[in-house]
């Protein structure tokens, strides 16, 4: 994941910032507790398409 696209993206629910999680290759919000999946390294910035995080994992 390029970091200077990581600096410029951000979640297209809250706006807020994203964390990349190099394990699973998803962009993450924090406060929404969503994870955006990377497609051929092109992260799917979709809402519907992105994962609800267990309470667990999303503290991380």
């Amino acid at each position: 994941m390029d970091h200077r696209l990581l600096e410029i993206v951000a979640c297209p629910v809250c706006n807020g910032k994203l964390y990349f999680d190099k394990e699973n290759q998803e962009l993450v919000c924090k406060a929404d507790r969503l994870a955006y999946p990377l497609r051929d390294g092109i992260p799917v910035l979709l809402e519907n398409e992105a994962r609800v995080l267990p309470l667990d994992e999303g503290a991380a």
